[in-house]
């Protein structure tokens, strides 16, 4: 569960936020989303008032069928279900509150999961006003979330687009609006920081989005050989023009332990367009670690049927085998068509 004691520098972080003065600004605070999965609903949500609380809901229910080589090129059956709910209330001080939790439940076939595990959850409480917002509970992907590039549409979901560091759970968060800029950060109870700022304003008749994030964390190998301190930099830059979106982001990364430090670099690039009822996607990546390469490319396409409700199909493949001193960083080589019926709500 999510709502564990929080101390140490958490705790104080905290305080010192909502103690510092902030500058003055027309910043409002935004609800966020604790979903950091691959898979996320795209539907407005189902809101709801019981007495001076307004409950949102948020949700998806994907059925799928896989085949490729993680597979033996033996069709699976993978099933997707996920919702966040959250409870909102403004006290009379016009500070808003608000209890979030975000549950999510796949087999071992579903696509796209971020770990072995088959159910996923997070939450978090948030106090917001024209300052900002302050949440505490597990709030790591909130950053990576504000400045991410978009996901993939239908099944097409891109692999290694992201710094391999990473906070831990439970943390602290702020997240505030001034003008154009959104600036957020967390920070876990072991002192690990993510900082990010995105920069979003129409010109003509296109929409300009450009985030920045600094990192520095903590990378665990899968196989559990190697554990890195990392610190990295991030930028995506996106482009909006009618249906169309066009975004790249760029990476750099330095890993270190007591003997080793390796620098990773990646840039990742895709296309999202939506014609009628069909939306699809296009991207890739490239990166290299110590002379190691790592590559990925996905393509989603999206059939709506009905509101909510849509088929889904993606062909995606990952390859990378990099290893450091009998340290596994990334082993992957995979390719994968997907094809799914999903319901957003």
């Amino acid at each position: 569960m999510v709502f564990r004691y929080l101390h140490g520098p958490v705790f104080g972080l905290g305080i010192v936020l909502f103690l510092l003065p902030a500058a003055p600004g027309t910043s409002a605070a935004q609800e966020l989303s604790l979903n950091y999965e691959s898979l996320s609903s795209l539907e407005e949500p189902l809101a709801a008032e019981i007495g001076d609380i307004t409950l949102v809901l948020t949700g998806l229910l994907d059925t799928s069928m896989s085949t490729g080589s993680e597979h033996d090129n033996a069709p699976d059956a993978g099933l997707i279900g996920n919702a966040q709910v959250a409870a909102l209330a403004q006290l009379p001080n016009s500070w808003r509150v608000s209890l979030t939790y975000f549950g999510q439940y796949a087999t071992d076939a579903a696509i796209g999961l971020r770990s072995d595990e088959q159910f996923i959850d997070n939450g978090a409480i948030s106090v917001g006003s024209a300052w900002g917002t302050l949440l505490i509970g597990d709030v790591s992907g909130i950053v990576r979330e504000q400045t991410r590039r978009r996901r993939g549409a239908g099944n097409g979901i891109l692999a290694f687009d992201d710094v391999l560091g990473h906070l831990d759970d439970p943390g602290a968060g702020y997240h505030g609006r001034f003008g154009p800029w959104v600036v957020s950060t967390a920070v876990d109870r072991d002192g690990n920081l993510d900082v990010g700022a995105m920069f979003q304003r129409p010109a003509g008749n296109r929409d300009y989005r450009i985030t920045f994030r600094a990192t520095d964390a903590v990378y665990r190998t899968a196989d559990g050989s190697g554990r890195f301190d990392t610190r990295a930099v991030t930028a995506v830059a996106e482009m909006i023009y009618g249906s169309t979106t066009y975004d790249a982001g760029v990476g750099l990364e330095r890993l270190t332990t007591i003997t080793r430090k390796l620098d990773r670099w990646f840039v990742s690039a895709g296309v999202r367009t939506k014609t009628g009822v069909v939306g699809i996607s296009v991207g890739a990546h490239f990166g290299r670690i110590k002379g190691q390469d790592e590559f990925s490319a996905a393509t989603g396409l999206q059939y709506d049927i009905a509101r909510g409700l849509s088929a889904n199909l993606g062909f995606n493949h990952a390859r990378a085998d990099a290893a450091v001193d009998g340290a596994s960083l990334m082993q992957l080589d995979e390719s994968e068509a997907v094809v799914s019926i999903r319901y957003s709500f």
